[in-house]
This record gives C-alpha cells, sequence and structure tokens, in this order.
C-alpha cells in the first residue's frame, strides 16, 4: 500500500485531472455530453480501489488534509466575484431560484419519504436520504445524523455519507447531459465567443497588463485577498457557531469575500481581476473534486440495498425531469439553461458539483453571466438555510 501525504494527494489529483481531461478529449460520448473532467478522472480512481477493495487489496492511503482548504478556496473567490452590480440586475431571479429550489427539497423529502414506506422502513431514512444529503450534501447530512439517530434511524451517520456520494456521483454524470440534450430539444441559442468576451468586459474589472510582472503583481494581489478571505471567514464561522448555527465551513469566507469585493467596486482601492480570482478558483474546485471523488469508497453505495439504489433512481429522475421547467421560469435562455446544470449539481449533492457542470457547459457554449451569480448565491448560500428548516420540521413534525 502507498502512503500519500498531503502534498501527494494534491499531486495525485492532479494526475488523475489529466486522465479525466484525456478521456473526455479521447471519447466523444463525454464530449457530447459535458462530463465534467474532475468527475470522470475521478471516478476511474475510486473504480480501481473499488476493484482491488474487491481484491482484498488497498491500493494507497491519501491524506485529504488539503481538500477542505481547497473548497473554501474555491467558494471564496465565488463571494470575492459577487458584486453587488449584479446582483440588483438579477435579485429577482435569485428569489425565484430560492422558491423552486426549496419547493424541490419538500418534493426530494417526499419522495424518500414514499420509497421508505414501500420497503417498510423508519419515515426519516426518506428525509435522510432527501434533501438531508442531496439538497444539504454530506456535511449537512452528518451534522444531523445524531438528531435523526435520536428519532430512531439505527445508521444515520453511514447512511448520510453513502447517501451524498451517491447523489454527487450522480449530479456530476447527469447534468451535462441533460442540459445538451435540452438544449437541442428547444434549439436554445448560446453566445459566440465575441459576444461572450464583450459580456465579460461590461461585467467584470478587465485589466490590462504592460509586463509580465504587473501580471504576477494582480496574481499576488488575488492570492493575498483570497487569503486573508478565509482567514477572517474562520471567524465569521465561529460566531455563527455562537449562535448555534450549523453552516458549511465555506459560508464565513464567501461572506468576507463578497465585502471585500463590493468595498473594492466602490472604491477601486484593490481593482481586484475577476478573471485572475476565477483562474484560481476554477483550479481549487478541480482538485477539489478529483481529492474528494478518488476518496470515494464505492462498496458501501452497494452496501446500502435496494431501498437506496430505488430512491436514487427516482430522485435523479425527477430532477432531471425538472430542468425543463427551470429552464421554463428562469428566463427561456441560454442562462436559464445553464442555471438548470447549476440546479441539478446542487440538489444532487454540493454547489462544487453545480458549479462543475455549468463550467463544463460554458466551456463549450460561452459564458452565462447571469447563471453563475443565480445558482452559487442559492446553492451556496440561502438554500442551506432553508434546508436546515425543512429538516427540522419533519425531525419534529412528521409521525415517527
Amino acid at each position: 500500500m502507498i502512503q500519500l501525504d498531503a502534498v501527494q494527494t494534491v499531486a495525485f489529483a492532479g494526475l488523475t485531472l489529466f486522465a479525466g481531461y484525456a478521456l473526455c478529449r479521447a471519447i466523444p460520448f463525454f464530449r457530447r455530453y459535458n462530463l465534467p473532467e474532475p468527475v470522470v478522472g475521478g471516478l476511474l480512481v475510486a473504480l480501481a480501489v473499488w476493484w482491488a477493495h474487491s481484491q482484498q487489496t488497498t491500493l494507497f492511503q491519501l491524506d485529504t488534509t488539503l481538500k477542505t482548504p481547497l473548497m473554501v478556496a474555491f467558494f471564496t473567490t465565488l463571494g470575492i466575484n459577487a458584486s453587488v452590480r449584479l446582483l440588483r440586475v438579477s435579485g429577482k431571479q435569485v428569489m425565484l431560484f430560492l422558491l423552486i429550489a426549496s419547493l424541490f427539497a419538500l418534493l426530494q423529502n417526499f419522495i424518500g419519504i414514499g420509497v421508505a414506506r414501500l420497503f417498510g422502513l423508519h419515515p426519516m431514512f426518506g428525509v435522510l436520504a432527501g434533501s438531508a444529503t442531496l439538497t444539504g450534501g454530506p456535511a449537512t447530512g452528518l451534522a444531523f445524523a445524531p438528531q435523526f439517530e435520536a428519532a430512531g434511524l439505527v445508521g444515520a451517520e453511514s447512511l448520510a455519507v453513502t447517501a451524498a456520494m451517491a447523489g454527487i456521483i450522480c449530479g456530476g454524470l447527469v447534468g451535462g447531459p441533460v442540459i445538451t440534450m435540452l438544449m437541442q430539444r428547444f434549439r436554445i441559442a448560446h453566445p459566440s465567443q465575441k459576444a461572450s468576451e464583450a459580456q465579460l468586459q461590461d461585467d467584470a474589472i478587465v485589466v490590462h497588463y504592460p509586463n509580465e510582472s504587473a501580471r504576477e503583481f494582480d496574481a499576488l494581489k488575488s492570492i493575498v485577498v483570497l487569503l486573508i478571505a478565509m482567514w477572517a471567514g474562520t471567524w465569521v464561522g465561529k460566531a455563527f457557531e455562537g449562535m448555534g448555527l450549523t453552516l458549511p465551513a465555506y459560508i464565513g469566507a464567501m461572506l468576507v469575500g463578497a465585502v471585500i469585493r463590493n468595498i473594492d467596486d466602490y472604491t477601486g482601492w484593490i481593482r481586484l481581476s475577476v478573471s485572475t480570482t476565477d483562474l484560481i478558483g476554477n483550479i481549487c474546485l478541480a482538485l477539489f473534486l478529483a481529492i474528494a471523488l478518488m476518496d470515494l469508497k464505492l462498496w458501501e453505495l452497494a452496501g446500502m440495498g435496494v431501498p437506496l439504489l430505488v430512491n436514487m433512481i427516482i430522485q435523479v429522475s425527477v430532477v432531471a425531469l425538472f430542468a425543463v421547467p427551470i429552464y421554463l421560469l428562469m428566463g427561456r435562455d441560454y442562462d436559464a439553461a445553464v442555471m438548470g446544470g447549476g440546479f441539478i449539481g446542487f440538489m444532487l449533492g454540493t454547489t462544487a458539483n453545480a458549479m462543475a457542470v455549468m463550467r463544463r457547459l460554458v466551456q463549450r457554449y460561452g459564458p452565462a453571466p447571469r447563471a453563475f451569480l443565480v445558482a452559487p448565491l442559492v446553492g451556496a448560500f440561502f438554500i442551506d438555510f432553508i434546508n436546515a428548516l425543512i429538516i427540522t420540521g419533519f425531525l419534529n413534525f412528521w409521525p415517527h
């Protein structure tokens, strides 16, 4: 068995990413349906680990210490790029998208409870395998596991991890193909490269570098601001904990990043480059997803049995079909279609998955700035609050 330390694990994740890119370039199906490269590469390693496990062998031991900092760094870059100027344009859509996501989280729980009754299981199986782990992801599922155990659901923690892993896999694999078929079905026009570049010029502070030293200094500014936001974000997170709120680790850093961005927009003191910050965030996202997927124990999915499988099939089918109403309600345009990809991603596990799906789409079809404002704000901020209330309501008021 190979023992990898934290740095070696990230290096291995980098190699996994290159494998994902190679497979996506070599296999037409992957290109056609926009499968995210980190998901493809990470699953390749996870499948190899699963095969080795079936042979009573352990290939390697990962040190995932840097996985959380990479995740926090990515979401912090989203906060740093969250300008109030764009929020003024899309504020109503954020509220509409949040309403749709909240109603769908309720639907996930009703579907899960229906499956639990079908197999004679505890009804809270449906909630934990529903919005607690699909909308909320592994962090929310594990945070609420003691409450589910107290309600009488045995093995809640194991179920939370397994259902969340299944959701992450399905969200990464399903989002791209579904939206690609949606665009073909509705013949959705997407921006040309020239128009896309013009849009980015309008929405971001575009910096022209006179020399390589200026480019390096701009990158240094973005990295230092990112680290400061992550540093200050830990204090904000502890303040939330003191208020009794259970939130993802990245929320505090995102809030600090957003404050810095909007102060900079008003004063022009730092002149942060959106494109540079976005590049840093993309790299962190890719490495985070690769590490997370490499660390999956796929044999645990099979161990949960038929009820979890039936629940996942129904949940994935319903969220895929829901991409059509998202497209119709959110504007019937290219941005609305990309939002549908984000919706599939974060309603099946994590906002990081949603961003990977959306970024794969825009790499092929061009930028969708409105989608990248609306989906992260809902997926990373507001739905966590609403979902916590939904889960608490089911735990306290649904008959056990």
